[in-house]
């Protein structure tokens, strides 16, 4: 892929979020302040690009942790499938971070403010030690907000939620997400849980699930060699 590729699809992700509808002001606030970081790669069903991602997510987190600052977003984009089903990429979304977390076991242990566990409220998505909210965004997507050109993958630091509610934010920001997305949609997403009420994983890719749904993700964390005593 060449950079002048990369570029484009990076600026029509940007176009995306800055869209005057898109709903999320969260995503809207980290493009105003350059705190949308974007990495674009070629097929979200290949493994071959997971080091780079890794280390885009890595540098990321660096950068958010010597910020004053809220609302930071790293998109992973991927150029392909270019055309998908909800259930496509939901596997291909678990598959994805489940790679990235195996590969993130080797090196580092879980955020130890949050849990590994999919069914458990306190369940976030841990790289590097720092728990994320993780969003999909696909072409398939039967939510409009979710529905970008490109397959992606989108780590926003867990911890910007918490700071928002410790310092009373949080409630007022999600309500205006939740009314620009209807407006934007036509409808309320049915998985949105209250933060903390239920496992934020049903609310990763976008997808309505059943009481039947299980999260395919498995933690390799503290199974590995890095935690094993001697």
């Amino acid at each position: 892929m060449s950079h002048a590729e990369a570029q484009a699809i990076s600026g029509e992700y940007l176009a995306f979020i800055n869209n005057k509808e898109f709903p999320c002001v969260a995503a809207k606030t980290a493009l105003t302040w350059n705190q949308l970081h974007c990495l674009v790669v070629d097929h979200l069903a290949c493994p071959k690009d997971d080091a780079d991602i890794l280390q885009f997510v890595y540098n990321f987190v660096d950068d958010y942790r010597q910020s004053e600052k809220l609302y930071h977003s790293a998109a992973v984009v991927f150029k392909g499938p270019e055309e998908t089903t909800e259930a496509m990429f939901e596997q291909l979304f678990w598959q994805r971070l489940q790679s990235l977390s195996n590969l993130d076991a080797r090196q580092y242990g879980y955020d130890p403010r949050v849990v590994p566990d999919p069914t458990s409220p306190d369940f976030s998505f841990s790289l590097k030690e720092e728990a994320f909210f993780v969003i999909g965004l696909h072409p398939g997507s039967s939510r409009a907000a979710r529905r970008f050109e490109y397959p992606t993958i989108v780590f926003n630091a867990h911890q910007q939620f918490e700071q928002l509610r410790a310092n009373g934010r949080y409630e007022y920001l999600q309500q205006t997400i939740r009314k620009r997305d209807e407006a934007f949609s036509g409808s309320v997403n049915p998985m949105l849980a209250n933060f903390g009420e239920a496992s934020e994983a049903h609310q990763y890719t976008g997808s309505l699930h059943d009481e039947s749904w299980k999260c395919p993700f498995l933690s390799q964390h503290g199974r590995t060699d890095r935690n094993t005593a001697a």
